[in-house]
C-alpha cells in the first residue's frame, strides 16, 4: 500500500513496517541534493516531528516522521550519496524504515489519486 503526506513524504506501507522518502515533486522542488542526515535506528520519532534533514543547493529542509513508531533500517546510501534521491526518489532513494506504532495514522493519510489533485 501507498500513502502520501501532505508534506511531500511517501510511505510504502508492508505489514507493520513503513518505508519512508520523499516524492517526485518535493525533489525537483528542493532541486539537486548536497546532504542528507537520517535518523539514528532505534530512534522514535512521534508523527509530524522532523526525522531527517535534506540539504539542496537551495535550501535545507525537514523530512517529517508520517506516522509514529521506531526506526528500524536507514538507506546509507543516500548519507554517502544524495544525488540517489534526486534520480529514485521513491526506489533506491528511500530514507528510513518505521515500525508503525499507531496504524490508524494511515487513515489520514492521502492515497495517490488524492496527492496527485493537491500538487496539481
Amino acid at each position: 500500500m501507498l500513502k502520501f503526506t501532505e508534506d511531500h513524504e511517501w510511505l510504502r506501507i508492508e505489514g507493520d513496517i513503513a518505508t519512508v522518502g520523499i516524492t517526485d515533486y518535493a525533489q525537483d522542488q528542493l532541486g539537486d541534493l548536497v546532504f542528507v542526515e537520517l535518523p539514528a535506528p532505534g530512534a522514535t520519532p512521534e508523527k509530524g516531528s522532523a526525522a531527517a534533514v535534506v540539504e539542496s543547493v537551495k535550501a535545507a529542509s525537514d523530512v517529517y516522521a508520517p506516522v509514529s513508531g521506531e526506526i528500524t533500517e536507514i538507506n546509507q546510501a543516500i548519507v554517502d550519496e544524495p544525488a540517489l534521491v534526486n534520480r529514485d526518489p521513491m526506489g533506491k532513494g528511500w530514507f528510513f524504515k518505521i515500525k508503525i506504532s499507531d496504524p490508524s495514522q494511515l487513515e489520514r493519510l492521502l492515497d495517490e489519486k488524492a496527492y496527485q489533485a493537491m500538487i496539481a
